[in-house]
């Protein structure tokens, strides 16, 4: 049977029931703290799914409308609208004690609470459903998960694209169809959590000003300052701070907000403070010098080579110093594909054992059907295979022998899911009920290496993505493409996992190390001061890392893609990460991983984007380290307090 049904009767789907506010919003750019809302609109809708009531306005940003060619919204449209304030109170009473509803929801609920702060009110809102996620949950066949072709896959009429109204009652009709497939599945909601957020997280911040050229080395006895060295500050001065900080960044030379191995310099009148930056650099050797020298020295600055020159083969793991997990579990890998070691100190590797890139087509052609088995040397081809029971390094070797032989892993039961293999114990798994009522073929461990050539049941579509790599696998991103709209990288995890795991970025130069803090992005900073990076939270096991590679300044070298846990749990506990990576949030993806290697770790790298020439390259790494978030930071530069 199909899992997609015309039919949108919401009755007797109880655990779906709740109030919902389908929201939308066209504004005049992407970044919330600095852009505006322009056009918003609210349909609610009742627990049984029946429209209560919906509102829409235009409205008067006071700035220019942006990209007009995408909402159609010219400034003498807009002119005379209503400024956000005056209608504040009546999208507040629509969304009060309603689950908020969008597609793509951080960005929408991130927009609208920006514009209540600016409003100086509280946006009521306690929960968000993002419908986005929750399809990433179905995986519905359909070529990708924009708006308008979710609209035709559930049969919900589009009448005009990138208006506020028309999407949200779209939307109104997608949130109808996607909660009948998620409850046949049985797949829990990704409901998340929407604190009151304080005025001061939305206050604007200014990117710190990238250095432009790369970092010499460390100052000598009695050398001169380069520009590109990397200069710390630490305790009081004579001048004052923001002007000896300008004055270091107009010389040509890179102000750190942190002390590591990489670090030139570091100016104190106190050496022997005990600064946390002081004690580091006397840790790491760094050269120490007072201010006086140092605006002697800065008056005589040597030029330096700038970045975008010939790059070398890049790292395949990051070089901060970290401890290896205590008992690692290395997945195994075809002998084409060099995987990342698991112990001790990571050197590059030599030029020949890079793996070749995957060849990326010129143009993607339409999404398939799954091509049925039978591929020479890839009998699993076009099939996605969920893997049930065993123990841990059985089903980690079942999933790594998917991949090899052509097929996907898939770590939850979706509509993409084409076969599910038990192992010891499987049988009793709680997701064996659904599987047996929607009538998944089910199988023995035997038949990964000689499954039956049956054609596929008709559950094919986004479930396998158009490159699956293995653990070091590396693929070339399109060049165009990876300019042009932000990259995203996005990390699920097993539904029923009961501890909290956090995604994380770092945004890297060419030493491994972030030129400033706030380069760390992160639960608590989910966005750098540039909005080049940030992470969107859409479910308790799902997170997504957006990087605009085009807007990149040529400093840096790679974005670092890491999860951590939060408490005493590990990644053993945790089982399998699935990494999909793709151009924006709604493509179909590009590349896909399934990492499930670790057994006592309790941080672990995922993905790496890096430069090689003038391209982009994704990796996939799968190591991970048995120490904490903080330790993994300041491997990378950050200054993390104990």
């Amino acid at each position: 049977m199909s899992l997609a049904s015309p039919a949108l009767d919401m009755s007797g789907l109880r655990d779906y029931a709740y109030e919902w506010a389908v929201v939308d919003v066209e504004t005049s750019g992407l970044v919330a703290r600095r852009d505006r809302v322009l056009s918003v609109a609210v349909v609610t809708l009742g627990p049984d799914g029946v429209q209560t009531g919906e509102f829409s306005a235009l409205l008067n940003p006071g700035c220019d409308p942006g990209p007009v060619h995408v909402h159609g919204l010219t400034s003498e449209r807009l002119r005379g609208a209503p400024v956000f304030g005056d209608i504040a109170g009546e999208i507040a009473a629509m969304l009060q004690n309603r689950v908020l509803v969008a597609h793509n929801a951080q960005f929408d609920y991130d927009f609208l609470a920006h514009e209540f702060a600016r409003a100086g009110l509280r946006l009521p809102v306690a929960q968000r459903l993002c419908t986005l996620a929750l399809n990433r949950r179905v995986d519905p066949p359909t070529d990708d998960l924009r708006l308008g072709t979710l609209a035709a896959h559930y049969g919900v009429t589009q009448l005009a694209a990138h208006d506020a109204l028309d999407d949200s009652r779209v939307l109104a009709g997608v949130l109808r169809g996607t909660l009948r497939d998620a409850a046949q599945l049985g797949l829990p909601l990704p409901l998340v959590a929407c604190p009151p957020r304080q005025d001061p997280k939305f206050t604007p911040r200014s990117p710190k000003a990238s250095c432009d050229f790369r970092n010499p080395g460390r100052l000598t006895a009695d050398g001169p300052l380069v520009q590109g060295m990397k200069v710390a500050v630490t305790g009081e001065t004579a001048a004052p701070r923001p002007e000896l900080i300008d004055r270091i960044a107009a010389a040509g030379l890179n102000p750190m907000s942190s002390v590591s191995r990489h670090t030139s310099v570091l100016v104190t009148n106190d050496d022997t403070s005990g600064s946390a930056k002081a004690r580091r650099a006397h840790a790491e050797g760094v050269p120490v010098i007072d201010e006086l020298t140092f605006l002697r020295l800065l008056g005589d600055v040597r030029p330096g080579n700038r970045h975008g020159g010939t790059t070398g083969a890049p790292a395949l793991v990051p070089a901060p110093v970290l401890a290896p997990a205590a008992t690692p579990v290395p997945a195994p890998v075809p002998a084409s594909v060099t995987a990342p070691p698991v112990t001790g100190e990571v050197a590059p590797p030599p030029a020949s054992s890079v793996p070749p890139p995957v060849a990326i087509p010129p143009a993607r052609e339409p999404r398939k059907a799954a091509a049925p088995s039978g591929v020479p040397g890839k009998p699993l081809a076009g099939r996605r295979v969920l893997v049930l029971g065993g123990t841990h390094p059985e089903a980690v070797a079942a999933r790594t022998r998917i991949v090899e032989l052509g097929g996907s892993a898939a770590i939850n039961l979706s509509a993409s899911v084409t076969d599910v293999v038990l192992l010891a114990g499987g049988a009793a798994d709680r997701r064996m009920r659904r599987i047996t009522s929607l009538q998944f073929p089910t199988h023995e461990a035997a038949w990964i290496e000689a499954p039956t050539t049956e054609p596929h049941r008709d559950r094919s579509g986004r479930g396998q993505a158009e490159h699956v790599l293995p653990r070091g696998g590396v693929v070339d991103l399109p060049h165009g493409q990876a300019s042009a709209v932000p990259w995203t990288v996005t990390a699920t995890w097993g539904q029923q996992t009961g501890c909290e795991i956090d995604i994380v970025a770092f945004v890297v130069d060419e030493d491994e190390q972030v030129s400033f803090d706030e380069d760390f992005v992160f639960y608590g900073a989910p966005e750098n001061p540039a909005g080049t990076v940030r992470i969107l939270g859409d479910g308790p096991t799902e997170q997504t890392v957006s990087v605009s590679l085009g807007s990149l300044p040529p400093s840096v070298g790679r974005v670092v893609v890491a999860a951590a846990i939060d408490g005493e749990p590990t990644f053993g506990d945790v089982g399998a990460i699935q990494i999909t990576a793709g151009p924006g949030t709604s493509a179909a993806p590009l590349a896909q991983s399934t990492l499930d290697a670790a057994t006592t770790e309790r941080t672990m790298l995922l993905v790496e984007l890096y430069r090689r020439g003038p391209l982009w390259r994704l990796r996939t790494v799968g190591q991970g380290y048995d120490h904490g978030l903080g330790a993994l930071a300041r491997g990378y530069g950050v200054d993390v307090a104990d």
